[in-house]
């Protein structure tokens, strides 16, 4: 029954949402999961795709893995998503040559 309810969970998450408070603070939905994250960049897989988050003093306030809840705090520079349907690996690779 647990199985149950977690996949249940899972199929409500489908939505994706950004929030953005004057560069300064990131509240995030949808996240299936955080790849990586540094004080410079977090790259996220979203239910709309790979999501790069670039910026200064980045960090995260608070993570919510059941829920697909992320929030950030820094200066944020730049938001870029890559649309990799199923190449999550061919996704990742991109980002590692683009911000190295």
């Amino acid at each position: 029954m647990l199985e149950g309810s977690h996949h249940y969970g899972k199929n409500e998450s489908k939505l994706h949402e950004v929030k953005m408070i004057n560069r300064k603070q990131l509240e995030l939905t949808g996240v299936i999961n955080v790849e990586s994250f540094d004080s410079e960049e977090f790259l996220l897989e979203t239910e709309a795709g790979f999501l790069a988050i670039r910026g200064q003093n980045l960090h995260m306030k608070s993570l919510n893995v059941e829920r697909g809840l992320v929030s950030i705090e820094g200066l944020v520079f730049e938001m870029v998503y890559v649309d990799q349907g199923h190449g999550g690996e061919k996704a990742k690779g991109l980002f590692s040559k683009l911000f190295k």
